[in-house]
């Protein structure tokens, strides 16, 4: 499994689910089962090469500062800051320490 990841080639998936199917490693074919529901998007995963990666860094700052502000101030605030931490590639607000 490792080296289909590695070299991303996951026409051979196939084979190693084959393989894990017939092995008695119930937690594995668990997992193969689980990739066999969802196939034409494992598939795609394991051999195109675009990432979301980005997006889902995005995403994870925009919930951190929901959850560290929203609770104590009011929207107009909450969205001043995440466009200001959206326009800086460091994360950090545009002006270091203060939010207005």
């Amino acid at each position: 499994m490792a080296e289909i990841l590695i070299t991303r080639s996951g026409q051979h998936l196939k084979d190693w689910i084959n393989a894990t199917c017939t092995d008695d490693l119930p937690g594995l074919q668990t997992f193969a089962a689980g990739l066999e529901k969802d196939w034409g998007a494992v598939v795609q995963g394991l051999t195109t090469c675009w990432n979301t990666g980005p997006v889902e860094g995005v995403v994870k700052h925009m919930k951190m500062f929901k959850r560290q502000i929203f609770s104590q101030v009011r929207l107009p605030l909450l969205r001043k800051r995440v466009l200001l931490t959206a326009t800086c590639p460091s994360g950090q607000p545009a002006i270091a320490g203060h939010v207005r």
